[in-house]
């Protein structure tokens, strides 16, 4: 590794120890790269920040976290719930495995782990504590479970890698879709087994074919949006930026004319929060491009790719240690800031070792997933330990049984990847 590289990496290391904001770490590094180590012009540099920003592919993003928005300000949650709790509320563990489903179910139409949590957390955690459960298993399963945000399509980390990788943004939501049902299928096994003996807990009564014919009815609505969003976008009746463009209209008709849940006044309030949260999202992809450049023009991901290719000659081996740094990385570094760092870095590389893009594309997006749910940086730690008044330490050691699950999915389809890609094969997405 050249002086310069190192130089580099200390820079970046040492502003973002340092607590500076994500996006000024990768533009104050890049800055400093070009001035130090090129002859080019930082006029280079302000043109690639403000080309970043005009990508048509970021519309999908601002509008997904927008739909997110309405249905936490709305009732599409609440509903959600409540046909979830119809479903599996009655079972062992039933109210654990309404709390993971609707997590699914949300996340189908969010695209973001954090708001999984904001928004489901403040209601099944309050919940499952006054009926029994215990506190542990609690927030362990609504610190997890909320993964399924950015696992399940549609999702902003797949849609941040597709950007930066050109695979198909419709083939790679397709991948996300089995692991998603694993780790819903697996967790709600575990809740089952962990509660079929106690007697503690009061089971809630079988709904009648009546009650839950009229709980449907009643989220029929909320029920429609992932189907419009995922079987318009299947169908090819519109992209994947028309669907988030429907689903944020579908919405707001829901909540202000159906639901009635939503007041017009609240409506600018929604878009302002929704603008916020986007902004703060382009700053980082304007400074991880402008990172991006700079490591193009010192061809370090080249190099690094020789450097790897010369001490690591097996796939397993490769994708071993993949995993590990993306899991280690994951405890320091939100999906998006990750996402648009490593992805230029590390995709060169995959062609050696006979891994699709689109394969790594998931595991990347897994991997990070579970780093909100890992110290020191766990975004949902805090957010679950914050609504139970419940310190790091305690939330970090609920969480392990849940994340044992996730990574043992995470490794099954890391290993087994046709698991995962027979559903864009099938779809014509992979050739």
């Amino acid at each position: 590794m050249e002086s310069s590289h190192v130089i580099i990496l200390l820079i970046l290391l040492g502003c973002m120890a340092s607590y500076v904001p994500v996006f000024m770490c990768l533009f104050f590094t890049a800055v400093l790269g070009f001035l130090l180590f090129t002859d080019l012009p930082l006029l280079l540099l302000t043109q690639t920040l403000f080309r970043s920003l005009d990508n048509f592919a970021l519309v999908v993003v601002l509008f997904f976290i927008l739909c997110g928005n309405i249905m936490t300000a709305g009732t599409i949650v609440e509903k959600l719930i409540k046909v979830a709790n119809a479903l599996v509320s009655w079972l062992p563990g039933g109210l654990g495995m309404a709390g993971v489903l609707a997590c699914g179910l949300f996340g189908a139409i969010s695209g973001s782990t954090v708001a999984t949590v904001v928004a489901l957390g403040g209601f099944m955690i309050p919940s499952l504590l006054e009926n029994g459960y215990p506190k542990k298993y609690t927030l362990g399963l609504m610190t997890t479970s909320p993964n399924l945000g950015v696992i399940i399509p549609p999702s902003i980390g797949m849609i941040l890698y597709s950007m930066i990788s050109n695979v198909s943004l419709e083939g790679l939501f397709l991948t996300g879709f089995v692991p998603g049902i694993l780790i819903m299928f697996f967790t709600c096994m575990y809740s089952y087994l962990y509660f079929r003996k106690d007697t503690s807990i009061v089971r809630k009564p079988v709904p009648s074919p009546r009650e839950l014919v009229g709980i449907l009815r009643e989220g029929f609505w909320s029920l429609m949006l992932p189907v419009i969003i995922f079987g318009g976008i299947f169908s090819g009746a519109f992209t994947a930026n028309e669907a988030a463009v429907v689903a944020c209209v579908y919405a707001f008709i829901v909540e202000l004319l159906i639901h009635r849940s939503m007041k017009l006044s609240q409506v600018k309030n929604i878009t302002v929060s929704s603008a916020v949260t986007s902004a703060t999202l382009l700053i980082i992809v304007a400074g991880a491009t402008c990172f991006g450049r700079l490591l193009t023009l010192e061809n370090i991901p080249g190099k690094i790719t020789e450097a790897v290719l010369a001490t690591v000659q097996s796939p397993v081996v490769f994708l071993l240690a993949m995993n590990i740094l993306l899991l280690v990385v994951g405890m320091f570094m939100d999906i998006i800031s990750a996402t648009l760092i490593l992805g230029p870095v590390l995709l060169p590389m995959l062609a050696a070792f006979g891994v699709h893009p689109m394969h790594f594309g998931l595991i990347m997006t897994v991997n990070l997933a579970i780093g909100y749910c890992t110290p020191p940086m766990g975004v949902s730690l805090y957010i679950t330990g914050a609504i139970a008044n419940k310190d790091l330490i305690y939330v970090s050691k609920a969480v392990v049984p849940f994340l044992i699950i996730q990574v043992a999915v995470l490794m099954m389809m890391t290993y087994m990847p046709s698991t995962v890609l027979w559903l864009p094969k099938a779809m014509g997405f992979i050739q």
